[in-house]
């Protein structure tokens, strides 16, 4: 799987770069200056900013923006219309482009349909974010947050199984990887 497939309905605009294998689906557009890393699959009318960063093997779902400065690594899944953000105080009649507040999806992470992703924050390795919920602050490796504003409710596994609730030392149910966690984090035992 070594070309690039671009749908006959998308928009690969010159000046952006896209990894070998990487698959982009009906009605989206990757603007210059866009970088996307190999085996990628974006999904119909995703739009890819100019400054935007998307790792390897990264799913993007349906009708999802990946606005500028917005740096997605490896193997991130994003769900069918979730949104980006990249301006904290938007208003139409001022431009604040030179204002826009980086956001970094570390790798591993899932973030569920319709979930939000206020600008300015980082959410960590293999956390799970659930559908509708809103990002307003940074994210723990390995959190499971949900809600409005989204708020740790547990830990997952790399293999995106929820660990059993403990402090010290837990194994994953289903993969048997080992975590040590607390209340404020979840570090993999090697």
């Amino acid at each position: 799987m070594g070309e690039v497939f671009v749908h006959e309905s998308a928009y690969v605009d010159e000046g952006c770069e896209i990894g070998a294998g990487t698959r982009i689906w009906h009605f989206s557009h990757v603007m210059p200056g866009a970088r996307i890393g190999k085996k990628c699959s974006l999904g119909q009318n995703v739009n890819v900013g100019s400054r935007a960063v998307i790792g390897d093997n990264v799913k993007i779902q349906n009708n999802v923006s990946v606005y500028d400065d917005v740096i997605i690594e490896d193997g991130v899944f994003c769900g069918p219309s979730m949104v980006f953000t990249n301006v904290i105080n938007p208003r139409a009649f001022i431009e604040r482009k030179t204002e826009y507040k980086p956001t970094v999806v570390r790798r591993g992470v899932t973030i569920g349909a319709n979930a939000t992703v206020v600008c300015g924050n980082a959410i960590g390795e293999y956390a799970m974010v659930g559908a509708g919920a809103v990002v307003t602050r940074d994210i723990p490796a390995h959190a499971l947050v949900v809600g409005m504003p989204a708020k740790r409710v547990g830990w997952v596994c790399r293999c995106g199984v929820t660990l059993p609730e403990a402090q010290g030392e837990t194994t994953c149910g289903a993969c048997g990887d080992r975590y040590r966690v607390n209340d404020n984090a979840c570090e993999p035992l090697a």
